[in-house]
């Protein structure tokens, strides 16, 4: 896969460090916890929106771009690193931020990413729950053009086969550092959302023959409409590549039974993965993404999914400003 051939910008320090989470892995008794530390991509406290950014703005700056166009939800970690990046690169940026659940939660919806969405510039519209979002991103889009703007629209999440290209890379940067340090990796978790992340991975895995599954901890959909939208870009990723083997359906694994009430709505699970994580480890996870992956980890590990002697590498997405986002239901949860 030769990945030069697309545009790209660079934007953070490889590789993010692969790190042993040792504490963790003796108070869960086994197996062995490393985790891929995506939260160290640096921009505007990093995340893993940063390495997916690095194509796509790559691409928007090809293209003469001068406007960003992109949407989330109202505490998106892909929002705040988005507007970031496009004004390093000298961009405006319009954000369409959905309500996906009610709540009058003061710091919901004005601290966290929003807070830090402001700072950044980024123009905010606030859209209601159940549009396609990215459909009405594609619509405002479309409005500035016929304002005259240059307009580079980016789906939420980033999640296309010129954003997964982000995680090809990482796919290829996480087998280089565990060849490097001789550590063989039988498994990796992540948080499966928009899909982006997850099928980058799995694309740069199959695509070098690295024979490492990947397991997704959905945070939004049930576990067969999150496989086929994985899969779909999947399959769309690989083309991009020129990949000519196809890759299995099979490959494209997610367990949604950690998402509880729904999209960005705590859980019990979560609260507990964030404190043990904070506590064990000193590492923050978010509430939306890496947290609820952690809980399915976690509750996995207790039923004795995996073996001991497995390595399990977690990929931290990473996302901590939403914490405060959260405060209240962390308060609640002492």
């Amino acid at each position: 896969m030769h990945l030069a051939r697309f545009p790209r910008v660079r934007l953070f320090p490889a590789p993010t460090p692969l790190e042993r989470l040792h504490n963790l892995t003796h108070r869960l008794g086994g197996p062995q916890i490393w985790v891929k530390r995506d939260d160290c991509t640096v921009v505007a406290t990093g995340g893993n929106k940063v390495r997916k950014l690095e194509w796509l703005i790559g691409e928007a700056l090809a293209q003469g771009a001068s406007h960003i166009v992109t949407q989330g939800a109202i505490q998106s970690n892909h929002v705040r690193q988005t507007a970031a990046i496009a004004r390093k690169f000298g961009m405006t940026c319009t954000a369409l931020l959905e309500h996906r659940f009610d709540t009058d939660d003061r710091d919901y919806l004005s601290s966290g990413n929003v807070l830090l969405d402001r700072l950044f510039g980024c123009r905010i519209e606030y859209r209601p729950a159940g549009l396609d979002m990215n459909a009405e991103a594609e619509k405002r889009g479309s409005e500035l053009r016929a304002d005259g703007e240059t307009v580079y629209v980016i789906p939420g999440g980033g999640s296309n086969s010129v954003g997964a290209l982000g995680y090809v890379s990482c796919a290829q940067e996480l087998m280089q550092q565990a060849d490097e340090i001789g550590l063989r990796i039988d498994r990796i978790v992540t948080a499966t959302g928009s899909a982006g992340t997850q099928a980058g991975l799995v694309v740069g895995l199959e695509g070098t023959n690295a024979n490492v599954p990947v397991l997704g901890i959905g945070v939004r959909l049930p576990r067969e409409p999150q496989e086929e939208k994985v899969y779909l870009l999947t399959v769309a990723t690989a083309s991009r590549l020129g990949i000519k083997a196809s890759i299995a359906r099979e490959a494209v694994v997610a367990n949604c039974d950690y998402v509880g009430a729904g999209y960005g709505v705590p859980t019990k699970g979560m609260g507990e993965a964030v404190r043990m994580m904070a506590e064990e480890e000193g590492i923050l996870l978010d509430p939306v993404y890496s947290g609820k992956a952690m809980a399915g980890l976690i509750d996995l590990i207790r039923k004795g999914t995996f073996a001991r002697d497995e390595t399990i590498v977690f990929l931290h997405t990473g996302g901590a400003a939403g914490l405060f986002g959260y405060n209240t239901f962390f308060d609640r949860a002492e």
